[in-house]
């Protein structure tokens, strides 16, 4: 499985940015996937993660009622719409697939290449 995400940026705080993952070369309605964020200096983090039907998703309580995680299977695609950024949101944002819902960094099995969102103050 190949992903590809885009949508980074540069952005006030408050502002809002749309991130998408286009997957290939797997059935992508039998993943799950996720959003994963890593700050400079910082541990890779968990954001948000979708289920393959994209009936169940899960949020990083930090992100809640802030950003949206959302999937089109026909398209291949995850999305992550962040609305009312801060400049903590600032880091490298990855997409991954994983088999189980609430996943984690260790248990990823394809990552994405990061997409650079900055928030400034």
């Amino acid at each position: 499985v190949q992903l590809q995400a885009s949508g980074g940026g540069l952005v006030q705080a408050g502002g809002s940015l749309r991130l998408s993952c286009a997957a290939s070369g797997g059935t992508f309605v039998r993943y799950a996937m996720g959003w994963f964020r890593q700050a400079p200096g910082k541990e890779r983090e968990f954001v948000a993660s979708i289920s393959g039907s994209g009936g169940t998703t899960y949020y990083t309580l930090s992100v809640k009622g802030r950003f949206t995680i959302s999937r089109d299977n026909a398209k291949n695609t995850v999305y992550l719409q962040m609305n009312s950024l801060k400049p903590e949101d600032t880091a490298v944002y990855y997409c991954a697939t994983d088999r189980i819902l609430r996943m984690e960094p260790g248990t990823v099995d394809h990552w994405g290449k990061g997409t650079q969102v900055t928030v400034s103050s």
